[in-house]
């Protein structure tokens, strides 16, 4: 009788056995078959799931609405420094008008530039209308050719005045009128300019005449003026119009140019510097025809 309570009494110690190693192997189960939570291999800790982020303090919308404010405070800094350098140049009293300096004058004075000009001394530099003042020198100063008005800061007005030159001068009633290479009259005055010619415009009622006008033929003469070359004008004693198209130069020594009318200048200036250098004791040069000059007279 002892055998069989031997067999299960060894039964049930290998199956206690069996139990309690499956139970060893597997690691996984707590007391009372509780599953035990994981560990990290670096920590030792539980591991656990992330709990989902918050938008609070310092979180993702906080970094964005700082972000934003950067453009709008770079906006309020320019629209300041705007706002201070229009009051700096038109509020203030910093940059204001408080002279006018003039240069370039030969027969006209730095007052006569200065009230003609009219510059409004005391407004601010930035708002003073230089296209104005340019105007209202050219008007009223016909001696001036061209003007360049320029701001000098901080507190002056610059004006660099081109005179005109008279090309030629028409005696009128005692009195010497100016005209310049572009037929204008801008000046009359009491003495002849010394080196500068007589316009003498020999009057005539020949169509052609009539046709172009007094002053027509005056621009023409000056044009002639203007056009000749350094050589002929140190001589030049006076130019003669009879027609537009028949317009002499009267030289030293009783010499003369026949220059036709004043178009082709440049070319009848050329011709006739090759002729005085060629034939300058000759009494008559004609270069009214360029191509075909001619001389005569010793």
């Amino acid at each position: 009788m002892a055998g069989p309570t031997t067999a299960r009494r060894g039964a049930a110690k290998n199956g206690k056995s069996k139990s309690s190693g499956a139970a060893r192997s597997s690691g996984s189960s707590g007391p009372a078959g509780r599953p035990r939570p994981s560990r990290s291999p670096s920590s030792g800790t539980p591991r656990r799931g992330r709990a989902p982020r918050r938008s609070g303090p310092g979180g993702p919308r906080t970094r964005l609405r700082s972000g934003a404010r950067g453009p709008l405070l770079w906006a309020v800094v320019s629209l300041l420094s705007g706002a201070a350098a229009i009051w700096v140049l038109y509020g203030s009293g910093w940059l204001r008008v408080t002279r006018v300096e003039v240069s370039g004058t030969t027969v006209l004075t730095a007052e006569q530039v200065r009230e003609a000009a009219r510059v409004p001394l005391g407004d601010p530099l930035a708002s003073v209308d230089t296209d104005a003042i340019e105007e209202r020198l050219l008007t009223r100063l016909k001696r001036i050719e061209s003007v360049d008005v320029v701001r000098s800061w901080p507190h002056a007005i610059g004006l660099k005045v081109t005179e005109r030159r008279p090309k030629v001068l028409l005696e009128k009633g005692g009195k010497f009128i100016e005209i310049d290479g572009s037929g204008v009259r801008f000046a009359t005055v009491d003495q002849a300019v010394a080196g500068v010619p007589r316009l003498v415009v020999e009057s005539s009622d020949s169509p052609g005449n009539r046709r172009f006008g007094v002053e027509r033929l005056e621009r023409e003469a000056a044009r002639v003026a203007a056009d000749l070359p350094a050589e002929a004008r140190r001589e030049t004693r006076a130019i003669r119009v009879r027609s537009y198209d028949s317009i002499t130069v009267e030289l030293t020594d009783d010499r003369t140019i026949a220059w036709g009318s004043g178009e082709r200048g440049e070319a009848k200036a050329r011709t006739l510097v090759a002729l005085l250098k060629a034939a300058g004791g000759a009494k008559h040069f004609d270069v009214s025809a360029p191509a075909a000059p001619a001389v005569s007279g010793s």
